[in-house]
């Protein structure tokens, strides 16, 4: 079992690694949001032509990898997570003459997340500790000039955690305004 503290490391690493690539024409520069589905903030901000780092920390909602049957219920949990998007239809969004504002395109990203439980009690037995994931999503954005923002993307991760890792499902959920921006792209 690989600890999460290595993992959010390694994945770290590799995004700093491509953040020396150069801005291209395509990624907004920085755009702040705020994300009223799971309330928090989330930062974007672009690392190549077709990439951006996103960053996101509030409350969230997720499975319970401790839970005897993890699908039974969600939960409601502080965290941080980190998605290494690439965007791959931004040149056909633009021939369709559609917008690519706001980064509104279709995205694939690895992505990592640490998850901060209160203590709480399973089966009789009170359990603590952060746990996390590590995987790959696949989704879409969507921003609008008013600053309405939404994004949705699934995929599947390999939850860590005090407990036996295994691979569930990811399913994020965005929906909220930019309310800060820093505009690059070409295709309005």
């Amino acid at each position: 079992m690989i600890p999460l503290r290595n993992l959010c490391l390694v994945v770290l690493l590799l995004i700093v690694n491509h953040a020396m690539a150069q801005f291209g024409k395509n990624c907004e520069l920085r755009q702040f949001k705020v994300n009223l589905i799971n309330p928090g903030l989330e930062y974007e901000m672009a690392l190549g032509v077709n990439t951006t780092l996103d960053l996101k920390a509030g409350l969230q909602v997720a499975l319970d990898p401790l839970l005897p049957d993890v699908y039974e219920e969600l939960a409601i949990f502080p965290a941080i997570a980190a998605q290494y998007r690439y965007y791959y239809n931004f040149d056909s969004r633009q021939r369709n003459r559609r917008t690519i504002y706001g980064n509104s395109a279709n995205y694939i990203a690895p992505a990592v997340a640490a998850f901060f439980p209160d203590t709480r009690t399973i089966n009789n037995e009170i359990v603590k500790g952060a746990f996390g994931y590590a995987g790959v999503v696949t989704g879409l954005q969507r921003s609008y000039d008013s600053g309405f923002n939404f994004s949705v993307d699934a995929g599947a991760a390999y939850y860590t955690g005090d407990f036996d890792g295994s691979i569930y499902p990811v399913v994020n959920l965005s929906i909220g305004w930019i309310f800060s921006e820093k505009r690059w792209c070409v295709g309005r």
